[in-house]
Order: structure tokens, then C-alpha cells, then sequence
């Protein structure tokens, strides 16, 4: 610089290590706040997905009336796969018989990534069903849960005859005839068609299971995110009449 510019321009004082140091720290952070939003507001792999659980309920038996009238979509499954490889928002949640009949991906005529399903013999509520469907509605947040019973089941009637009997199946078969049993013991006492009042009983009994239960699923219900609701899927039409409607 010459000195003549030099006498013209004022000194410019240089940065205090301090300076330098909050400076850096201020630009980091609004670094990390804006990743943080932009982690927050990122598109979830099916926007359609985002429902309420009213809403959810409403689309879920939708699909069940397309099913039943031989009407189903046609689901495009190959472009699916790269918008779910890094992620799910499931618009709901199903607990269902394991039963081979039950398929409830085509009951309610979904594509993947649509339910997140959970699946055993008699469709009870154990300890790691409701790990599964917590971990579905604090982390997926889906908003409708249903509880998917179904026409001559056979681990309902299964339980009826162990009680009837006073038998204990083989294997680990008795940890199902224990969780059914409450639900088969009230319609043994009610008497008539037994087996459909007991089936129809063990869905109302686990969606109230899991509606109590803390402190998860309790509290989702209670703040109005969540509904959780009983179903029976018959095996001639395929229909899933509502019978729990949370």
C-alpha cells in the first residue's frame, strides 16, 4: 500500500482471539439449527401417509370396500422401494390372527410401507405386540391402530375346547389359550354361539388392552394423535365390519 493511501485510510483494529471465537461459535450453531429444522420438515416417504386418525380409519376401510367389490388398485411396488429404503410413516397399524386367510396388506387394499402389521395366533396384545405397536406410534407416529379379528378362528376355538376339557395343549400352545382365555371364559358364560361371541370378545378385550396402556399408547389416545379400534374380517366376503370403533 502506498503512503499516501495509508494516511488516508483509518487502521482497521483486527479481531480479538475472543472475537474470533464467538463468532465461530455463532456460525456453527446456526449451522446445527438450521440442519436440525431441516431434519424436523423433511418430507416423509409417502406424504399421503400423513392422515388424521379419523382420517386413517376412514382410508383404511375405504380400501376394505375396494377389496370386497374385486375393485383393488393397482400398486406401483418397484418405485416404492426407493422413497421407503430410508424410511416408513405407515398411515396404520394392524394387530391380526396369524391366520393364513388373513392378509391384511389385501384386506384393505394397501401398498407397502401402508401398515405396519403385527401378526399372531388369536391377534392378542402381548408384551412385545405392544413394544411393537409403541415403537409404531412414537416413531412412526401412525395414528390408527386396529385390533383385526376373524370369523372361526381357530386359536379362539382352540382356547374353548383347552377350558371346555380342561386340557393344556401341547408345546408353547398354552401361552395363547392363557391370553385368550379371559375373553373365552365371558362368552362360555353367556352361552349361544360361543365361539363368535368369544372371538368377537378377545378383539374388544385387547383394544381396550392396549388403549390403557402407559405410558405410550394411554397418552396418545388421550391427546386425540391416536385411535386404536376392533374389527372382524369374515372369511366369505372379506368384509371387516367395525365392531370397537374407539
Amino acid at each position: 500500500m502506498c503512503d499516501q493511501c495509508s494516511e488516508i485510510m483509518p487502521d482497521r483494529p483486527t479481531p480479538s482471539r475472543r472475537s474470533a471465537m464467538l463468532l465461530t461459535a455463532a456460525a456453527l450453531g446456526t449451522a446445527f439449527s438450521e440442519r436440525a429444522f431441516a431434519k424436523k420438515t423433511k418430507t416423509p416417504p409417502k406424504p399421503q401417509n400423513v392422515l388424521s386418525p379419523d382420517a386413517a380409519l376412514k382410508r383404511l376401510m375405504e380400501g376394505n370396500a375396494r377389496y370386497v367389490d374385486g375393485v383393488s388398485r393397482r400398486h406401483d411396488f418397484k418405485h416404492e422401494r426407493e422413497a421407503l429404503a430410508g424410511g416408513q410413516n405407515p398411515f396404520a397399524a394392524v394387530l391380526s390372527c396369524a391366520d393364513s386367510r388373513i392378509a391384511p396388506e389385501y384386506a384393505f387394499d394397501t401398498g407397502r410401507g401402508d401398515l405396519f402389521v403385527c401378526r399372531v395366533a388369536g391377534n392378542f396384545a402381548g408384551t412385545e405386540t405392544i413394544a411393537s405397536l409403541e415403537y409404531a406410534v412414537a416413531v412412526l407416529n401412525t395414528p390408527l391402530i386396529l385390533v383385526l379379528g376373524h370369523d372361526a378362528c381357530g386359536a379362539v376355538d382352540a382356547t374353548l375346547k383347552a377350558l371346555k376339557d380342561n386340557t393344556s395343549p401341547p408345546g408353547h400352545i398354552p401361552s395363547l389359550v392363557d391370553a385368550i382365555a379371559p375373553a373365552a371364559k365371558a362368552a362360555m358364560q353367556q352361552g349361544g354361539e360361543v365361539l363368535d361371541k368369544a372371538i368377537r370378545q378377545n378383539v374388544v378385550d385387547n383394544v381396550g388392552k392396549l388403549k390403557s396402556a402407559a405410558p405410550i399408547l394411554s397418552a396418545a389416545v388421550e391427546q386425540g394423535k391416536l385411535r386404536i379400534a376392533g374389527g372382524i374380517y369374515r372369511l366369505t366376503t372379506g368384509t371387516v365390519d367395525l365392531i370397537a370403533q374407539g
